[in-house]
């Protein structure tokens, strides 16, 4: 398989939107062979996607999921 190559990895923990699964927005946590993994915010078990299915999440979806994580943290549901 040819080596795939990647114009610039975003940083651990840039938000990134994942079109092959809904927009679902995610944290990069970095490449595993010809993938990128990615983390739900506030933690879970890490996905991977194809990289053409990536980009980086919009202003409006970081905030959206920030939002989501924060406050299903005060009800209790996640740490």
């Amino acid at each position: 398989m040819p080596e795939q190559k990647h114009a610039q990895l975003p940083p651990a923990g840039t938000l990134m939107a994942d079109s092959s699964r809904n927009d679902r927005i995610g944290e990069f946590r970095g490449v595993s062979g010809p993938y990128w993994s990615l983390r739900p915010v506030g933690g879970g078990p890490e996905w991977e996607a194809v990289p053409e299915h990536i980009r980086p999440a919009t202003r409006d979806e970081r905030l959206h999921a920030r939002t989501a994580y924060e406050n299903a943290r005060s009800r209790g549901e996640v740490t």
